[in-house]
């Protein structure tokens, strides 16, 4: 058996996350606009050692109210993408920016497992159209 690992672009070309207005636009860029105000998705962003933005994976997508996001898939994710570090992100499709309590329980036990790992959870975001909430951000995190 081999393990191997090659980008398809250069990283010097990747994007570099610095704060949460840096991710927002590129969570845009890469979320189906015909589904956002539609139904919940959950996503992952992969980071390298230097915060560039290595892959952005879809995790799960839901119904109107709510989706799965299933830590062994998203930590699964990261491992075989050689990520370093990631952020995490799912919409709300009614526009409303709080986070639920399933939200802030769910970013608490995805920090620990990351913590485990050594990969860092450095955010949670819920995405509209309109706007953001970083759990980073409200130091929830």
């Amino acid at each position: 058996m081999k393990v191997s690992y090659k980008s398809k672009y250069k990283i010097s070309e990747c994007p570099k996350i610095n704060s949460s207005d840096q991710v927002y636009p590129i969570w845009l860029e890469n979320w189906d606009t015909d589904q956002i105000e539609f139904v919940e998705q959950f996503k992952v962003m992969l980071l390298n050692r230097a915060n560039r933005v290595i892959g952005i994976c879809n995790i799960s997508t839901g119904g109107v109210s709510g989706t799965v996001a299933d830590p062994k898939v998203i930590f699964v994710t990261a491992l075989k993408g050689n990520a370093n570090s990631i952020i995490l992100a799912h919409n709300h499709p009614s526009g409303n920016l709080n986070p639920s309590q399933q939200d802030i329980s769910l970013t608490k036990r995805l920090k620990e497992a990351g913590e485990f790992l050594q990969l860092p959870v450095l955010d949670h975001m819920i995405i509209t159209p309109n706007g953001y909430y970083s759990f980073a951000d409200q130091g929830l995190l």
